[in-house]
């Protein structure tokens, strides 16, 4: 199966050039909003949040009313990142050096933990690092007052919650309402792969956003050029051979030669054999045979079947506190390319894990998290100089016509396929729109590239708020429209592109931003679809002309207008591909489970249908469409009619 995505970058090495005080990209962009109480900095994996963290803090602890800096991270190991670090001899006016007795993330007992916690604020020590569980238990019972002269940072934000049971994010909020204090909220990935919001929107709106992309970040690279995002499907168990195939479908994708991450399925995921260690051991065999494990460093040493040469392999999902942690500090100290090839982990290796010369993210199993899928992929996306392209794949399920867990497996396909529509849309580059008027000359702006494009009939925001959700928040609407259930059945093509571009995507943006007024709706559901549109498009150049080339019609872009943008679904390419990769069988499976969850009808979907109709009717000699047709679309728009007369006899009643 073709990758569903596939991006290549210009190797540019701005993300990764240092300014005069040792800051790159990123940093110097994060260090800009030094001053603000509250601020959200959006950055991808390996993009310097941690350090860009120390800039921060350091120059709040020397210029503003700042004594104290507490920043919690995930897990423990994360804590490794907000170590003693050099930062003067790079340009900047201090080094980070916290003091050792206040690193929590350690071993030991939270007891003890949250005791050092509360005496650090009231020692004369600055610094303290700990994990968000240590800072929830602290919380309990503390004087927030306390926290008046502090910087809290919290590491991997998207753990927090406005779900009233997230501890995090009542610790947050009473925070805000209760202190003085100033917060730093990092995150590679504002969403949380589920409905509910990282923050409220009156909370959200207190926050400075310093947003740097994924793929500013990947083009300003030195080595890598490209990354894949793939999808594999496999009947039975991923680890055995398929009856009418000579392997397995995990033998099929995995390449020894690639430096990979093999993350296996939960244990209480329908794609687990529910026997941890035994898939351990399954993908060792599908390696080769085990020569000897190392007992200094816990490395095991595997001799390959189809070349004989030793790989060397670490597993992370062995229960041993001892044997684990031993092969994970080996990880922590890997100075090259040659000290590991393949790393076997459940729900280990995935935030804050850094191998650098990982080059394929194997998954198996559907992801639900959308945030969980953005950080897997992240563990490839280092730059490295063995390496110049960058691959995810997932080996997903097929639905199983004889299980009882058909629709859910359908579900997860479809989930796992918009997952990769969210993270090409993450990975291109952004475009600027621009009205277009009709006097407009030939000549460009002075400010305008060939990233600025101008549409007839497009709507710019009226407010400063929807400026905000526009240029900082597009991908998180996104996110959140992908995930919706409804846009989740319509997306493959079986409702009209102007009902879901029209109808559903303004639906769910009234619903995200309730504020917003019907124009800033407008303006950006218009920037939604456009956006996801365009970079769902490919641009060519044919002498001085550049056209655009979206769902099957080959437009000059000059002649661009909203409304033609509106009669392309954007979201349709991956299951174009979906559907030459799978199964007859299986595309009927997906079919059926989405004809069998009836779409409500609104008055608006079916006002906007009725053109189409009348249109249906004419070419097919007055015939009216079918509501028992095989077609999707023809059946939509037959219940479109049924609703419409039902709405009209209605109507007939009240008026009479």
């Amino acid at each position: 199966m073709p990758n569903l995505v596939h991006v290549n970058y210009d190797q540019t090495g701005k993300s990764k050039s240092t300014n005069a005080l040792g800051m790159r990209e990123m940093q110097e962009k994060a260090y800009e909003g030094r001053t603000a109480q509250y601020l959200l900095l959006k950055a991808p994996p390996a993009s310097g949040k941690s350090r860009a963290l120390m800039f921060l803090a350091l120059y709040k602890l020397k210029n503003k009313d700042i004594k104290k800096v507490i920043v919690a991270v995930p897990e423990k190991s994360i804590g490794a990142s907000f170590g003693t670090t050099e930062l003067k001899k790079y340009g900047f006016f201090a080094d980070w050096k916290p003091n050792p007795k206040y690193n929590l993330c350690t071993p030991g007992v939270e007891k003890s933990k949250v005791s050092a916690f509360l005496n650090f604020l009231d020692s004369d020590e600055e610094i303290l690092v700990c994990t968000h569980a240590t800072l929830r238990f602290a919380f309990d019972g503390l004087d927030v007052k306390k926290l008046d002269n502090t910087l809290v940072a919290i590491d991997e934000f998207h753990h927090v919650s406005a779900e009233g049971d997230n501890i995090l994010g009542q610790v947050l909020k009473s925070i805000m309402a209760n202190s003085e204090a100033h917060i730093v909220a990092m995150t590679g990935s504002y969403f949380r792969g589920d409905s509910v919001p990282v923050l409220m929107p009156e909370d959200e709106a207190k926050f400075t956003k310093v947003t740097y992309t994924y793929y500013q970040q990947l083009n300003g690279y030195e080595f890598l050029k490209s990354l894949g995002i793939g999808y594999h499907f496999y009947t039975g168990k991923y680890f055995k051979k398929h009856p009418e195939k000579e392997m397995s479908a995990l033998a099929e994708i995995l390449d020894e030669n690639q430096k990979t991450i093999i993350h296996i399925p939960s244990v209480n995921s329908a794609e687990s054999s529910k026997e941890k260690h035994d898939e351990v051991d399954h993908i060792i065999d599908v390696l080769g045979t085990i020569e000897y494990q190392d007992e200094t460093t816990g490395v095991i040493h595997v001799k390959s079947k189809k070349t004989g040469r030793i790989l060397k392999v670490a597993d992370l999902v062995q229960d041993n506190p001892k044997s684990r942690d031993k092969i994970s500090a080996y990880l922590r100290e890997i100075k090259s390319a040659d000290d590991i090839d393949i790393i076997i982990a459940l729900g280990m290796a995935k935030e804050g894990f850094d191998w650098p010369y990982c080059q394929h993210a194997l998954t198996i199993g559907y992801r639900g998290s959308l945030t969980e899928i953005i950080q897997i992929i992240g563990r490839a996306t280092r730059d490295s100089d063995n390496k110049t392209h960058a691959q995810f794949t997932n080996l997903i399920a097929n639905p199983d016509a004889e299980s009882e867990e058909v629709k859910l497996s359908v579900n997860n396909m479809l989930k796992a396929i918009t997952a990769s529509l969210l993270m090409e849309q993450v990975l291109a580059p952004n475009f600027k729109f621009k009205i277009k008027k009709d006097d407009d000359d030939d000549d460009e702006d002075e400010e305008d590239d060939d990233k600025t494009i101008k549409i007839r009939g497009f709507k710019l925001p009226t407010s400063k708020r929807a400026e905000a959700i526009i240029e900082t928040d597009l991908n998180d609407l996104k996110a959140k429209i992908l995930q919706n259930p409804q846009m989740l059945k319509a997306m493959p093509g079986n409702v009209e592109p102007e009902v879901i571009n029209t109808v559903l995507i303004p639906k769910i943006i009234r619903e995200v931003y309730p504020d917003l007024s019907d124009e800033d709706v407008e303006a950006v559901r218009q920037h939604v679809v456009v956006d996801s549109v365009i970079k769902n498009s490919t641009i060519e150049e044919q002498g001085d002309k550049k056209f655009i080339r979206m769902a099957g019609s080959f437009v000059n872009i000059d002649d661009i207008h909203i409304d033609l943008i509106d009669k392309v679904n954007p979201f349709q390419k991956a299951f174009e591909i979906l559907s030459k990769s799978v199964t007859t069988q299986v595309l009927k499976l997906i079919d059926e489970h989405i004809q069998s969850t009836k779409f409500e009808m609104t008055e608006e979907e079916a006002i906007l249908l009725w053109p189409k109709i009348k249109e249906w009717v004419k070419n097919n000699k007055g015939e009216q469409p079918n509501i028992q047709a095989f077609d999707h679309k023809e059946k939509r728009m037959a219940e479109a009619l049924v609703f419409l007369r039902e709405l009209k006899r209605k109507k007939t009643l009240a008026d009479g």
